[in-house]
């Protein structure tokens, strides 16, 4: 049986940046992530942030992964961290199952957890939606972004929210047509900046349109999509066919969490943070005692949201179990102002409405 004081659970922003806020308040931290690589989302997101400068705007995903690594290293004396390992298991008792590579199964027992173990994209259902060619966005980013494979020829994007919006802008920059973007909201979901942008270079943004239908043999040929009406039900003889060797489908993410509700955390449906996540207090420790959680996995938002949740829930947790720092109040206070500013636009209300049905006070 492994002891540790805090055990982080995902390398990706979140998990990173509670590591570095945990270790810089005088806790031993061991970070657990199940890929090869830490930064979770951020290895193959070359696009540069917004926000503000503490959450290292005008950086790309790729460039913040290294800022938070080597911010790790000034801590190689408390921070352990295991990849290609998976948690498996959270028990009654506080003890914590991994399996390390595969053939490796071993047992931890922490004074603390923090899960940042993100989200999974959501998938959309349509006929033969199972053909080769059609891939989720994260699955188009990790091709191009992290493995230099152009995933196809012709792609038709579904989903204008920022991430559909941005991927799509990334493969033309790959040398990939975009033959259209479409989205069954009536409105573009993404930032304008990024719409604009592709509207510039000529690609049709369809809203209030859907996938209808998947056509091939071996692999994606065409794609029939038409029409919804404001219930969403598709409108007969309004079909439109598109010829494409990919299809990438950008709907959104939803929490991974299963952990957390093994653990017998609290849990809600809430809409407006895109699924199940755990009702937290505010310093992000959930209804089981001593642990926390942060970033996606309490609720889908950008990763500059994430980072500065992990910060919170690091510097939180080490509180709670004998590591409180001089500066506690301010760095908190700090954390809490950096959130309020990323959600200050009118997608940060829809978040904010969600997340005041969670917070216990």
């Amino acid at each position: 049986m492994r002891e540790a004081d805090l055990v982080v659970v995902g390398g990706g922003p979140a998990g990173l940046c509670a590591a570095i806020s945990a270790a810089s308040s005088g806790a031993n931290v061991l970070v657990i992530e199940r890929n090869k690589k830490l930064g979770g989302q951020l290895v193959k997101q070359t696009h540069m942030f917004f926000g503000s400068e503490k959450q290292y705007a005008s950086t790309r995903g790729i460039d913040i992964t290294d800022i938070l690594l080597n911010e790790l290293k000034k801590y190689n004396n408390q921070v352990e961290i295991m990849t290609d390992t998976t948690v498996v298991g959270m028990f009654e008792d506080g003890v914590i199952t991994a399996l390390h590579k595969e053939d490796k199964y071993f047992k931890i027992k922490p004074k603390a957890t923090v899960i940042a173990t993100g989200a999974f994209e959501k998938s959309l259902a349509f006929p033969n939606n199972d053909l080769p060619g059609i891939y989720g966005a994260g699955a188009v980013q990790t091709l191009m972004n992290v493995y230099g494979v152009k995933p196809g020829d012709k792609v038709l994007m579904v989903g204008a929210g920022n991430i559909g919006l941005i991927v799509s802008y990334q493969l033309m920059q790959a040398g990939v047509e975009v033959v259209a973007i479409l989205d069954a909201a009536s409105k573009i979901g993404g930032y304008l900046v990024h719409a604009s942008k592709i509207r510039r270079m000529g690609v049709p943004i369809l809203t209030s349109h859907t996938v209808k239908e998947a056509i091939g043999k071996d692999c994606v040929e065409k794609v029939i999509v038409c029409k919804v009406d404001d219930k969403f039900k598709q409108i007969e003889g309004s079909e439109i066919e598109f010829d494409v060797d990919v299809m990438c489908v950008s709907v959104g993410l939803t929490p991974l969490n299963e952990l957390l509700a093994m653990r017998g955390c609290e849990m809600k449906y809430i809409p407006q943070l895109s699924g199940s996540v755990p009702v937290r207090d505010e310093n992000y420790e959930t209804t089981v005692e001593n642990v926390f959680a942060a970033g996606d996995a309490t609720g889908v938002e950008e990763a500059s949201a994430a980072m500065v949740e992990g910060y919170l829930a690091g510097i939180c947790a080490s509180a709670k179990i004998g590591y409180k720092p001089d500066n506690f109040e301010e760095r908190k206070q700090d954390y809490v102002k950096q959130l309020s500013d990323l959600r200050s636009g009118p997608v940060g209300q829809h978040i904010l409405s969600g997340i005041e049905q969670i917070v216990v006070k």
